[in-house]
């Protein structure tokens, strides 16, 4: 059938360039104003600047105008308090996350060391987004005895009562959720572990840690998203939801994210895993650890750190900042590519006609890298899956386009982009199949 949709312009490509970490040798130390050892990165844009921040590992604060070039800032904390270092023998600050409240900004930060269960958060506060922020006191404790682990925390507020909650918690006994008192910003109920919202088999090591909630008041759901595997190899995204900030989160198929009988790794609805194009040398691995920025103009966008693949595993991690957009169905897919200003715009028939490589992503165990297979749509609404699969294809609305073939039916959005491997503007596609497998695309 031909495409029905024809527009009059084609989309304007985004006139920004991504930051790209230099190739080469892993760095002795994060070079000034560079993307590299950006970790656990909590994405914020601050109502009274209008700047963007990126709070991440070892304390690190990061400033940009535009969620494209970043300054780094003095170090968001110096050290925790001594109620913390006495507890952990450490003073590593991990995964800091940010709220307002009135205001006070609150930062709440982990304090652990790698492998231990001897953890805990806590809470920092300032009056100005990029800090300094001075510790306020310990949320949460953890030790051997608990079946949890005080690290990576995340606040989310109940947008009917208001009521402030923490997601926080890693591998053991999964992620879990407690209230805080709004005033103070501590735990409302001290020592309370709270509420388990996700976790993992113990055949897979347990491993799932950086819980993040969101609202999206179009759908009415809150969404968990969380990180599976190992961050040094096959860390992956994963969403489940809900209509309560308390759970139960459901994943896409129905299943509760507590779900321990996951003997296929299908638990969660997969947004991000390793990858790698056919035009790029290296590919990424290891995406987790993310954020979610629901910005002033109603756009969306994920924020995470990643690797470049290293069969040692000896990369650093580096930032990747992408749009996210929702499915028909509420779910949410981001783009292939990091962000540089891109936005859905009407397309035509001649901006999707062309050759792809694309990327199914299909659950795994272990989770390896994906590879692209090649695409091409015709003008005539057909087209060819790694030459070997007829498509039918259309435009069903001015940004989206609809491919069929066996009983399969993927809806993709189309996107004027920037291609991070080839280094120049082209079309990229995202979305969902009618089994909610998301695929990714672009044009070249």
């Amino acid at each position: 059938m031909p495409n029905k949709f024809i527009y009059p312009t084609e989309p304007l490509h985004p006139a920004a360039k991504p930051v790209r970490p230099a190739p080469g040798e892993k760095p002795a130390k994060p070079p000034a104003h560079s993307v590299w050892f950006t970790h656990d990165p909590a994405i914020y844009h601050d109502p009274v600047t209008k700047d963007y921040f990126l709070y991440c590992t070892d304390a690190k604060c990061m400033r940009s105008h535009d969620m494209i070039t970043w300054e780094t800032l003095k170090r968001a904390v110096e050290e925790p308090p001594k109620e913390a270092i006495n507890w952990t023998g450490s003073k590593a600050i991990w995964a800091p996350d940010i709220v307002k409240v009135g205001d006070e900004y609150r930062l709440y930060c982990s304090n652990s060391s790698f492998g231990v269960r001897q953890s805990c958060i806590f809470l920092a506060v300032s009056d100005k987004a990029e800090g300094p922020f001075i510790p306020r006191g310990v949320v949460l404790k953890s030790s051997d005895h608990l079946r949890v682990n005080a690290i990576d925390a995340n606040i989310i507020e109940d947008v009917r009562t208001h009521r402030q909650y923490m997601a926080y918690g890693s591998f053991w006994g999964g992620c879990h959720l407690i209230e805080l008192d709004r005033e103070t910003g501590l735990a409302k109920i001290p020592d309370d572990i709270g509420i388990c919202l996700a976790r993992r088999p113990k055949w897979m090591d347990g491993a799932i840690e950086g819980a993040y909630i969101i609202y999206n008041q179009g759908t009415d759901y809150y969404y968990l998203f969380v990180s599976y595997a190992s961050l040094k190899s096959d860390y992956n995204i994963r969403v489940g939801r809900s209509r309560s900030v308390t759970g139960p989160y459901l994943d896409h198929n129905g299943r509760d994210m507590t779900d321990l009988n996951d003997d296929d790794n299908t638990l969660g609805f997969m947004i991000a895993c390793g990858y790698k194009f056919d035009d790029d040398p290296t590919g990424f691995m290891g995406p987790g650890h993310n954020s979610v920025l629901h910005d002033f103009d109603g756009e969306w966008y994920i924020a995470c750190h990643i690797r470049e693949h290293n069969f040692k595993g000896g990369e650093p991690s580096t930032l990747h900042i992408r749009k996210m957009l929702w499915t028909d169905e509420g779910w949410p897919v981001i783009s292939p590519e990091n962000y540089t200003g891109e936005k859905l715009q009407p397309v035509t028939a001649k901006t999707v006609c062309g050759n792809y490589e694309r990327i199914k992503l299909l659950p795994m165990i272990p989770q390896g890298m994906l590879t692209s297979v090649k695409m091409s749509l015709f003008d005539n609404g057909k087209g060819m899956l790694a030459d070997s699969i007829h498509i039918q294809w259309e435009l069903s609305d001015e940004h989206t386009i609809t491919l069929r073939y066996a009983n399969i039916t993927e809806k993709l959005k189309v996107l004027a982009a920037w291609d991070y491997e080839a280094w120049k503007p082209t079309i990229v596609l995202t979305g969902t199949d009618n089994k909610n497998i998301c695929i990714w695309g672009k044009k070249y």
